[in-house]
């Protein structure tokens, strides 16, 4: 069975080339306008790993990061946040405090982002 991932991001054209690639190498990929959206998706059915822009309308990467983490079934699901360069995160709290895996600069490779999710789920046996 593959690996689900979950793409929300409110730029169509950044997230379609992820979407592409990752459906290239086999994994099931569901994707979402908003933080709201995906919320309402990962309540229907959890998926394996999210990938998340951090500024959207409705309900931004933080927010719904804060929110996984308060929900116990989604409470370790493994996330990584999109922004775009010049936007500051304070990762290593992201990452402490709520456990954010890391942090994807847009633009990115499509390439590169497929081994990120690759390594990231034959570690987690998810």
């Amino acid at each position: 069975m593959s690996k689900y991932v979950l793409l929300c991001d409110d730029e169509p054209m950044i997230i379609r080339a992820a979407e592409i690639k990752l459906v290239r190498a086999g994994f099931e990929v569901r994707i979402c306008p908003d933080g709201q959206a995906a919320w309402e998706s990962i309540l229907e059915r959890r998926p394996d790993l999210l990938i998340s822009d951090c500024q959207m309308p409705r309900l931004g990467g933080l927010e719904l990061l804060k929110r996984l983490r308060a929900h116990e079934a989604t409470r370790d699901l493994p996330m990584f946040m999109l922004t775009g360069k010049g936007f500051e995160l304070p990762i290593e709290e992201l990452r402490e405090k709520f456990g954010l895996l890391g942090v994807i600069t847009k633009p990115f490779s499509p390439r590169e982002l497929l081994k990120t999710v690759e390594a990231t789920l034959a570690v987690s046996h998810v």
